[in-house]
């Protein structure tokens, strides 16, 4: 047997920043994403005859360090199904890895769908958001398309993701890639800095309840205006934290300002375009889907063509078998 599945990256709109429980990866705070067409992960499963797992990245054979984190993920579905037979993991990102994109979201949450499949588990899509959230709390988000909320819960059962919306009313967005090289510290990392030393944390979990219930208002009565600022907000608060940590943490690079002050220009010249970013240079930009074409020509201005990723809203994660 041989499975093949897909699943794509997400965008927080309310961030998840630090963990509750590292061990179980429960957040915080709630958080809440969209799902995006244009960012994957393909992965392809299979049992093998051999005493360790193979784990390949882009067609690259990944050493001891990187395959343990997969073995380590693949053992939960051999425990739950008894069966502890080794797996043959063929991984293929079409997002650029540790660069603020989310490609631990897709990868993931491709993974845990197709490890369903393999270890012929049958878990539902809840469960399944259980599964990947253990191998990246954000890949909790990925296993649904649309507006996706990740309930940090309280234990390993109640933290869980759930679709909030199919986000089918003319929304898109585009991802401005200013540096796609490996961060030079990691979410991981950069969170345990913020939840150590940072004055601003507290405020931000707290400021975050209130976020989510008024973007979830804002997503039920399609309110894209409220939507947009919120994100906005909430995406700067969460920097603001990063800033105020000991040493201060800085993702901004010269061209994510640039980026953010194009942004509102775009806005005063009639666009409907918000900002956000996560750990990383990448600013993102949610807008009207019929309004790319312009959105693009504008930034094509002072962007090369190369840096922009138009993306429209990305589907359930699946798999099938091949």
């Amino acid at each position: 047997m041989k499975f093949k599945s897909k699943a794509h990256a997400n965008i927080a709109l309310i961030k998840y920043w630090g963990k509750e429980d590292e061990e179980l990866i429960i957040p915080k705070n709630n958080s809440l994403s969209l799902t995006l067409d244009a960012l994957y992960t393909e992965t392809e499963v299979e049992f093998i005859d051999s005493k360790d797992d193979i784990f390949y990245l882009d067609d690259e054979l990944q050493d001891e360090k990187h395959t343990l984190k997969i073995s380590k993920f693949i053992d939960l579905f051999r425990k739950k199904s008894n069966n502890h037979d080794r797996v043959l993991v063929k991984s293929y990102n079409h997002v650029p890895t540790a660069a603020g994109l989310a490609s631990s979201a897709s990868g993931f949450s491709a993974l845990a769908v197709a490890l369903n499949k393999l270890f012929r588990l049958n878990l539902d899509k809840t469960e399944l958001t259980r599964y990947a959230r253990k191998g990246s709390g954000s890949a909790s988000r990925s296993i649904f398309g649309g507006f996706v909320e990740w309930e940090k819960g309280y234990d390993d059962y109640t933290s869980h993701a759930k679709k909030i919306d199919d986000a089918d009313w003319d929304i898109a967005m585009i991802i401005l890639v200013l540096n796609d090289s490996k961060k030079d510290i990691s979410s991981r990392e950069a969170m345990k800095k913020t939840i150590e030393t940072s004055p601003l944390y507290r405020g931000f979990t707290e400021s975050s309840a209130e976020d989510i219930k008024n973007i979830k208002e804002a997503i039920k009565n399609k309110d894209f205006k409220k939507m947009g600022e919120i994100a906005e907000h909430n995406a700067m608060k969460m920097h603001a934290t990063m800033l105020s940590s000991n040493p201060p943490i800085m993702y901004f690079k010269p061209d994510s300002i640039r980026a953010i002050e194009k942004i509102k220009q775009l806005r005063k010249d009639g666009f409907e375009v918000y900002y956000t970013m996560d750990a990383g240079p990448n600013v993102k930009i949610l807008c009207r889907d019929s309004q790319i074409e312009n959105i693009v020509k504008k930034l094509k201005k002072d962007f090369d063509s190369k840096q922009i990723i138009i993306s429209k809203v990305g589907n359930d994660a699946n798999v099938r078998e091949i």
